[in-house]
């Protein structure tokens, strides 16, 4: 990262610090700056997912995933790691990116200071214990960053990146139709797509209906001549195109 983007990502930070909970999926954050945001290559989608590894669930999208012939990044909870690593070591192997979510499913803006810093650490520490790599890349819950959050990543070596469009899988009416009603409009090349594999904090059972909607995602994409991968294949940055969430 150069120095002006550094400036420029510290100073959105500290934007959203006094906007309060969710500003980083406001459009202007968004358009300003496009790789937190998750903006990339103009032929291709990131596919992403949150909030496991959970034995209940994930492996039901790992098959559906080989079964597609796609991979995808996770990104993980420490919390969940530690208690089925042997999930996180199945994603590794099927040659899917751990990426890393926090300790716990916890608003950076509400934490005490210091806790994000240590969290994240112990988080990155643990994904690179189970899966011998170092993660890349860092989503704070909630999609919400403060200052703190912004340096910690810095330190340990994470690069933060939210998401161009969400399929608001995480609720309890959600369905496979309903999801992707929801990402359609911005499920185009460059696009970042977070889903999750867990209902480890949201309405229980709510991860069907994005493993329900993951064919057509895939399917809709490379109908579009689009391909779909992990973001360590997405270029963060390189897009042309402005990306917004519906």
């Amino acid at each position: 990262m150069t120095r002006r983007a550094a400036v420029a990502a510290a100073l959105a930070g500290l934007a959203l610090v006094h906007a309060g909970p969710g500003a980083t999926w406001l459009a202007a954050v968004r358009r300003r700056l496009p790789r937190l945001a998750g903006a990339g290559r103009d032929d291709h989608v990131a596919l992403t997912f949150d909030d496991g590894p959970d034995p209940r669930s994930t492996p039901r999208f790992l098959d559906e995933l080989g079964r597609l012939d796609c991979r995808a990044t996770f990104f993980v909870l420490g919390e969940m790691l530690e208690r089925h690593p042997e999930v996180g070591r199945r994603i590794a192997a099927e040659g899917h990116e751990l990426a890393v979510h926090g300790w716990r499913h916890t608003n950076a803006l509400l934490a005490r200071p210091g806790a994000v810093t240590a969290e994240m650490g112990r988080a990155a520490a643990l994904v690179g214990s189970v899966t011998g790599e170092r993660p890349v890349w860092y989503r704070p819950p909630y999609g919400v960053l403060s200052a703190e959050a912004l340096v910690a990543a810095r330190a340990h070596r994470l690069r933060p990146v939210l998401c161009t469009v969400w399929g608001k899988d995480w609720t309890a009416s959600a369905t496979p139709e309903s999801v992707m009603a929801r990402l359609l409009p911005g499920l185009q090349g460059g696009a970042t797509v977070v889903l999750h594999d867990s209902d480890h904090t949201s309405a229980a059972g709510c991860w069907r209906s994005a493993l329900g909607a993951l064919p057509e995602v895939v399917g809709r994409c490379r109908e579009a001549g689009l391909l779909v991968g992990p973001l360590r294949e997405h270029e963060v940055g390189s897009g042309s195109g402005e990306l917004w969430m519906s």
